[in-house]
């Protein structure tokens, strides 16, 4: 199962690639339960520090399978379970990625369509390269893009993802990044080593402090601001009183690099 997401440690960064350029890396009910066993075995590793997420072939992934979900209406009603199971366990994955300890940073290339375009807006960070295009065109096949949605507003702004929900039009990496859907784009032949040098730029910080931040990140993000900043004050007592945080700040005043126990 998890070889249609294959793992490969470089270091304390783990790179997933999803493996089925032949469906251009689609979101198959088999690729779902890849990931989600991919994830779950990354969320209780304490060597693992940050992931990369990519697709292998020409895209990094092109959404649903939609030839499995035309099977789906084969039953007696009408696909109706089907559908109702997919995109709920298709959800499931991608709330998975914020709430594992790590960052997780998409490298995308090619296409990221619909739920493709999803899985990118769900992850912590992205760097495309040139030429890169992003669509949620479910709209197109008289499909809205409901689920990707989701993940899209919380990503760019309002009237931008509107647009691209209702006319199904793609937009490149430039407007990609302008946008915010994405941190970077760099030219295909160095997209692996710039989302390299950010994996393990994150990767070297000390992980308790990066894994109390990226929780408390999405919990703030939804509150009222005061409630945000109590929040966030409450989250950064328990971090000043870690014993590597301690030495972390001794050592800044010190100009010493820390000797962290990590």
């Amino acid at each position: 199962m998890t070889d249609l997401v294959e793992l490969e440690r470089r270091g304390v960064v783990a790179h997933l690639t999803l493996n089925s350029p032949s469906s251009l890396n689609a979101l198959s009910d088999a690729m779902l339960a890849a990931l989600k066993a991919r994830f779950t075995e990354i969320a209780t590793s304490s060597e693992i520090k940050a992931v990369v997420l990519k697709g292998a072939g020409k895209v990094f992934c092109a959404g649903h399978d939609l030839k499995e979900m035309q099977a789906g209406r084969e039953s007696d009603d009408k696909g109706r379970a089907y559908f109702a199971d997919l995109f709920a366990r298709c959800s499931e994955v991608m709330l998975m990625i914020p709430k594992l300890p790590q960052p997780v940073i998409a490298e995308v290339h090619g296409i990221a369509t619909a739920a493709g375009c999803q899985l990118v807006a769900s992850c912590d960070m992205a760097v495309a390269a040139e030429g890169t295009r992003f669509g949620v065109n479910g709209v197109n096949i008289g499909l809205f893009c409901s689920t990707p949605m989701v993940a899209l507003t919380r990503n760019v702004p309002r009237k931008v993802a509107f647009e691209m929900l209702t006319t199904g039009e793609f937009i490149d990496s430039t407007r990609a990044r302008e946008v915010g859907l994405v941190n970077r784009v760099v030219p295909h032949d160095q997209l692996d080593a710039e989302v390299s040098r950010l994996a393990e730029t994150v990767a070297a910080k000390l992980s308790l402090a990066v894994k109390v931040g990226k929780r408390a990140f999405y919990e703030q993000i939804t509150m009222d601001t005061r409630a945000a900043y109590e929040h966030a004050s409450a989250v950064m007592v328990e971090n000043m009183l870690a014993r590597d945080t301690a030495e972390g700040v001794q050592a800044f005043i010190e100009k010493r690099k820390p000797d962290w126990a990590e």
